[in-house]
C-alpha cells in the first residue's frame, strides 16, 4: 500500500553485509550443523554474581519500578566518574555536568549524533570501521569521509601517517570536517594507540576547529602490558572531546545495555536533551547494580581479560598449525586474521560463506566493516578453548582442500 510514501532515511542504509553470512548460520543450525561461532563480540558468560545479586535485590523494591532518569541516576554518573578518575587519574569529569549514562554506548552514540549533527556536516571515520561509526552519520544526512587506519603487524597504529592522512582529509573537504571518530583499541582490526596520539589528536582539533568522539568500549580488554589510554589524559580535551564506554565487554553485561559518554558540556547537554525527548533511560535496577560494578571489586574484569588472553594465543597456535598464521594483537576480544595466502583470491565475504558452510566455523567478513578490510576476517575469542581447537581441526582440512 501506497507506494508513493517513501521512506528517504532507510534508503541511506546499505545492505547489512553480515547478514548473508548470519542467514548461512541459521540455516545450517536448523539442519542440526554445530557451528562454532566467533562473529560477534558476544560476551559467552555471566556476569558477575555480586553485580547479578544487586539487579535482583534492587528488582525486589516496588520503589525500583517506575520511570528512571534518562540521564542516569545520580550514583552511576558519580561511579562513571570515579571510574575515570581511579583508571586515569582524570578528576575534573562533574557528574551533572559531563555524564550521561546511556543504554549500552552504541544508544549513545546515535543519540549524541543525532543531537548535534545538520544535514550536509561532515564527519572523518578511519577505515574500517565498526559500521554505526560512520552509518550514524549518513542516516542523520551528513557525509563521511574516510582515509585508511593503517598499523603494523602488532597492531600498532601509524600515528604519523594517520595525521598526515587526517590533515589532507580536513584539507581537501568542502564543507569543512565538524567531527572526527576515532576507536582504540579498535573495532575490528584490534589497532592501538599511544597517549600521544590524543595529545596531537586535541591539538588539532583545536587548530581545525572540530569536535572528537573516542571509542573505548574495549579499553580493559588489554594484555601484555598495554594499557588503553583516555583522551581526557591529553591536556584540553573537555574542551573538544567527548568519549564513551561500556560495560558490555569488562563485566560480561552485554544484554544488560549499560554503557555511558562524558566529556565536553556543550555535547554532553545535546545528548541529554535529545534523550530526555526520546527515553526514559535504563530501568533502574539495572542502573544500581551498574553502580555495584564500577564501584565494587574489580578482580572479575581481570579474569574476564584473562580468559580473553588465554583464548587468543591458544587460538594463534593451532590455527597456525591448521595453516592459518595470524598477527598477536596486545587488546579488545578479537583478532584481525588476514585471509591465508591460498583462499586470499575469494575476498572476506567469499571466505567467510566456505569457512561456515566447509568447515563449520563462523567469522565476520572484513568487508562489512569498509573496503579497506577486505583481505581480513575479525575472529571474536567467545568461545571455548575445546571449541577453538576443534575449529582449527576443520579449518586444517579446509584449507587443505583448497591446495588441490
Amino acid at each position: 500500500m501506497f507506494p508513493e510514501i517513501e521512506f528517504e532515511r532507510m534508503k541511506r542504509l546499505p545492505n547489512y553485509v553480515f547478514a548473508e553470512v548470519n542467514n548461512i548460520k541459521m540455516e545450517a543450525r536448523r539442519a542440526g550443523e554445530d557451528v562454532i561461532d566467533f562473529s560477534m563480540g558476544n560476551p559467552d558468560g555471566p556476569a558477575p554474581q555480586h553485580i547479578t545479586d544487586k539487579l535482583i535485590e534492587a528488582a525486589a523494591k516496588p520503589k525500583n519500578h517506575g520511570y528512571s532518569a534518562s540521564a542516569g541516576i545520580f550514583k552511576l554518573r558519580l561511579a562513571i566518574s570515579n571510574w575515570y578518575k581511579r583508571k586515569y587519574d582524570v578528576d575534573f569529569l562533574d557528574p551533572n555536568k559531563h555524564v550521561c549514562a546511556t543504554m549500552g554506548s552504541k544508544e549513545g552514540y546515535v543519540h549524541l549524533v543525532q543531537a548535534i549533527v545538520n544535514v550536509g556536516d561532515v564527519a572523518v571515520v578511519p577505515d574500517p570501521t565498526y559500521p554505526i561509526h560512520s552509518y550514524a552519520f549518513m542516516l542523520n544526512g551528513a557525509a563521511v569521509h574516510k582515509f585508511e587506519l593503517v598499523f603494523d603487524d602488532a597492531f600498532k597504529v601509524d600515528e604519523d601517517l594517520f595525521f598526515q592522512r587526517l590533515q589532507k582529509t580536513i584539507d581537501e573537504s568542502i564543507p569543512k570536517v565538524k567531527f572526527v571518530v576515532v576507536n582504540f583499541p579498535h573495532n575490528p582490526t584490534c589497532a592501538t594507540v599511544t597517549p600521544e596520539f590524543y595529545t596531537k589528536l586535541v591539538a588539532m582539533a583545536k587548530r581545525e576547529r572540530f569536535y572528537v568522539i573516542s571509542d573505548i568500549a574495549y579499553a580493559d580488554i588489554t594484555f601484555d602490558g598495554y594499557k588503553t589510554p583516555s583522551i581526557f589524559q591529553a591536556e584540553g580535551a573537555l574542551d573538544v572531546a567527548v568519549e564513551c564506554f561500556t560495560l558490555s565487554k569488562s563485566y560480561n553485561m552485554a544484554g544488560w545495555r549499560v554503557g555511558c559518554i562524558v566529556g565536553n558540556e556543550r555535547l554532553i547537554g545535546a545528548l541529554k536533551r535529545i534523550k530526555s525527548w526520546l527515553d526514559y533511560g535504563m530501568f533502574t535496577p539495572i542502573q544500581i547494580a551498574a553502580t555495584v560494578a564500577l564501584d565494587g571489586p574489580q578482580e572479575c574484569v581481570a579474569e574476564h581479560v584473562e580468559k580473553y588472553r588465554k583464548r587468543r594465543d591458544l587460538m594463534l597456535e593451532v590455527f597456525a598449525e591448521a595453516g592459518w598464521k595470524m598477527n598477536k594483537p596486545d587488546a579488545s576480544m578479537f583478532i584481525w586474521a588476514k585471509i591465508p595466502e591460498v583462499a586470499a583470491h575469494l575476498g572476506s565475504m567469499e571466505f567467510s560463506k566456505q569457512l561456515l558452510t566447509q568447515a563449520q566455523v563462523a567469522v565476520s567478513p572484513g568487508i562489512g566493516f569498509g573496503n579497506y578490510g577486505d583481505q581480513y576476517v575479525r575472529i571474536a575469542l567467545i568461545e571455548n578453548e575445546k571449541r577453538i581447537r576443534q575449529a582449527a581441526k576443520n579449518i586444517k582440512k579446509y584449507l587443505k582442500s583448497l591446495e588441490k
